[in-house]
């Protein structure tokens, strides 16, 4: 299958540049608000039309959570910087109405996607999580038990900050940092993710994982390709 993969857009609506009809998946990374540069109405009207490309197209778009996305979702929890206090109101509106649209993760054979990326030291950790043994599936994916953790009351550990970002332990799903993910590379995996700033799109690499980083759009328009 053909996938494209769209980097932190932070207002950005350069994603419009891309024929979907040419591709199976279209896979989202995160980050739609809190811009630098973009006006409020402009971060609205380009996260509503990411949401309206979702809704025309529910099994080819795919939205992933991004840390700037659930600071607002989840309001007050989880805060991280360029949160815009007068938009508050409006974008929790917005993604607890469209919650659904939206996931953590995405998995195509051994190609994972996420925010930020799994090291295997976080991911150790979250397989000890006791929650699992109640929620998972024999059949289930990585991916799909990070999107069953999210829909618990447990979903801490998705959302922590690593020592790497100012926190403690290893940064979750949403904010591991690339000196996390590129030197503990999750075993048997291929991960594009975005989160860490890059000048130029990046791939770490070993025999059989590997990982790859897209957040450019601050320096470049670039879009991911894969055909998986």
């Amino acid at each position: 299958m053909k996938h494209i993969i769209i980097g932190d857009l932070h207002g950005r609506n350069v994603w419009q540049q891309i024929d979907i009809e040419r591709y199976d998946i279209v896979v989202f990374l995160g980050d739609y608000v809190d811009s630098v540069d973009k006006t409020d109405e402009a971060i609205l009207e380009n996260l509503k039309e990411i949401l309206e490309l979702k809704h025309s197209n529910p099994e080819k778009v795919i939205l992933l959570w991004g840390n700037h996305d659930v600071q607002y979702l989840h309001f007050p929890l989880y805060r991280c910087t360029n949160f815009r206090q007068e938009m508050q109101f409006e974008l929790t509106s917005v993604f607890n109405e469209n919650r659904s649209s939206f996931q953590m993760a995405y998995q195509k054979d051994n190609y994972l996607f996420t925010h930020a990326g799994l090291s295997n030291a976080w991911y150790n950790e979250f397989l000890s999580l006791p929650v699992l043994r109640k929620i998972k599936d024999d059949t289930d994916t990585i991916a799909d038990l990070i999107n069953k953790l999210e829909e618990t009351a447990q979903r801490g550990l998705l959302y922590r900050i690593g020592a790497d970002r100012g926190g403690h332990g290893n940064g979750g799903i949403l904010w591991a940092d690339i000196l996390e993910t590129s030197t503990d590379l999750l075993n048997g995996y291929h991960q594009v993710v975005g989160h860490t700033k890059v000048p130029r799109p990046k791939t770490i690499s070993a025999i059989n994982e590997s990982i790859t980083y897209i957040d450019v759009l601050s320096n470049q328009v670039y879009f991911h390709e894969l055909d998986i």
